[in-house]
């Protein structure tokens, strides 16, 4: 498999590999740092980032963005010229406050999905001016449709007369919230499934389709990163025989010693069994992948789980109306409450035997 690097904008990855954005608190500083200095894209998650700042519960916006800067500052001194951005949820509260910030702390790219960034070029720019900032962040969609990645490069080249700097095509093995209904989960990954389904090989291809005729458009190329379920070598190697020009990985960075995430977390994606991860539905409607445990089970008994007052994560999230609070239950993933916990993960997570170091997760994969 020959090696090629990852050309972002402006900067340049040694290595065609991206370490996925995993909130609450699972990838921050330490982790991006440690994959940015090893030749990868490190990616900090936004997602409720100041959860241990003491005034978390009172000013949730105001911990979040400033934990943001530190966790970008730790990465930074960790990978002076390593590439590390941030993953940031359009359904996010505050969702542009969250963009000044990235592109203010020093970002060198964002990453951006759970719903279309439809104007993150305008906010980006925005942000880059007010920062004095002489050049942007790479920009990066995340999509999982081609009817998603259709929609969001002729809406940029209509608006904004730009592409994406790069191109996240998320799968249906992939962790976390997930881009599909329920149907189409079912037409794309079927149970049990750990490797990409012809179905959704059929969809990648018309993706690509789809970029290549924006290329075209623009004389220049659109690099693509495949992400979900890819958690070995030889999977690495479909990814980019079938058009990919860099990988996403997330689940396996969980189980290294340089993630952020308390060891009980951890421990969690070594003890579970391929049977222990299951599709749930997020408070806010959306299907998502994650471990079996004490708490689901409550949640899929019908079982109304008290919680904290709103900490103001999802724009979509009526806290009367929720069967759980999901920033409650990811942070007590991130803090080792494990069965009271929402443990998210990719559908190969069951695979992790042991804690590596980030070194030996990429040379795995590369």
């Amino acid at each position: 498999m020959e090696i090629k690097p990852l050309k972002l904008g402006t900067r340049e990855a040694r290595l065609p590999l991206i370490q996925g954005g995993m909130g609450v608190g699972i990838s921050l500083g330490r982790l991006a740092g440690a994959v940015a200095g090893e030749g990868g894209v490190g990616i900090i998650s936004t997602a409720q980032i100041g959860f241990r700042e003491p005034d978390f519960d009172r000013d949730s916006l105001g911990a979040n963005l400033r934990a943001l800067k530190k966790e970008f500052d730790r990465a930074r001194s960790l990978s002076p010229e390593g590439v590390i951005g941030f993953n940031i949820m359009v359904a996010s509260r505050c969702y542009e406050e969250y963009v000044r910030a990235a592109v203010k702390a020093g970002a060198d790219i964002i990453i951006s999905g759970a719903g279309l960034p439809m104007d993150l070029p305008r906010d980006v720019s925005e942000a880059a001016r007010e920062a004095g900032r002489e050049t942007e962040p790479a920009l990066a969609p995340i999509v999982s449709t081609e009817k998603a990645a259709r929609v969001i490069l002729r809406y940029w080249d209509r608006k904004y007369r730009r592409l994406p700097d790069l191109l996240v095509v998320e799968g249906p093995l992939a962790g976390g919230h997930l881009g599909f209904t329920g149907e189409q989960l079912e037409q794309f990954a079927a149970p049990g499934q750990a490797d990409i389904s012809p179905a959704y090989e059929e969809e990648i291809r018309a993706i690509l389709q789809t970029v290549r005729s924006f290329e075209e458009k623009y004389g220049r190329r659109i690099p693509v990163a495949l992400a979900g379920g890819i958690d070995n070598r030889e999977k690495a190697q479909k990814a980019f025989s079938l058009g990919a020009d860099a990988i996403q990985v997330a689940s396996r960075f969980v189980t290294t010693e340089e993630c952020d995430a308390d060891i009980r977390y951890k421990e969690a994606y070594i003890r579970a069994g391929k049977e222990d991860i299951v599709i749930v539905k997020s408070p806010v409607g959306m299907p998502g992948r994650a471990i079996r445990n004490r708490f689901m089970e409550r949640v899929m008994g019908g079982e109304q789980i008290p919680h904290s007052p709103c900490h103001k994560c999802l724009h979509t999230c009526n806290p009367a109306k929720i069967p759980y609070c999901i920033t409650d239950a990811l942070v007590c993933a991130a803090k080792g409450e494990v069965e009271d916990a929402l443990l998210f993960c990719g559908a190969n997570a069951w695979k992790a035997d042991r804690i590596e170091t980030v070194r030996e997760v990429i040379e795995s994969l590369l």
